[in-house]
């Protein structure tokens, strides 16, 4: 029995988390919006850790494979930061909907 290749075998994970992922986040109720984007943003900080070692990676002299390790995950630091910073911003717009507005003292009810 042959072994599977393993790009067919990560692409398919690959396939298969971007399945789910739209069905979960399609299936949550409004109102749980907010924490979905808050866990979102947590796993997006996990992503910032395994990029800064992938930059780390291959000392201070790297060679070949090494430099596409550092630009991939110099990469993946930028584009994950930008997720996180934006997510933050657009939680807090989602819980600025949920705040009681103030009315003006002389304002009718």
């Amino acid at each position: 029995m042959d072994a599977i290749d393993p790009f067919v075998f990560r692409l398919s994970i690959f396939v298969l988390a971007i399945f789910v992922g739209y069905y979960v986040v399609w299936s949550v109720t409004p109102a749980l919006h907010t924490p979905l984007m808050a866990v979102t943003n947590a796993i997006s900080s996990v992503i910032i850790v395994g990029a800064l070692i992938a930059v780390a990676a291959g000392g201070a002299q790297p060679s070949g494979a090494a430099w596409t390790s550092k630009i991939f995950g110099f990469l993946a630091v930028i584009l994950a930061s930008v997720n996180i910073f934006g997510g933050f911003l657009v939680t807090r717009r989602m819980l600025a909907m949920y705040k009681k507005k103030e009315r003006a003292p002389g304002a009718a009810k």
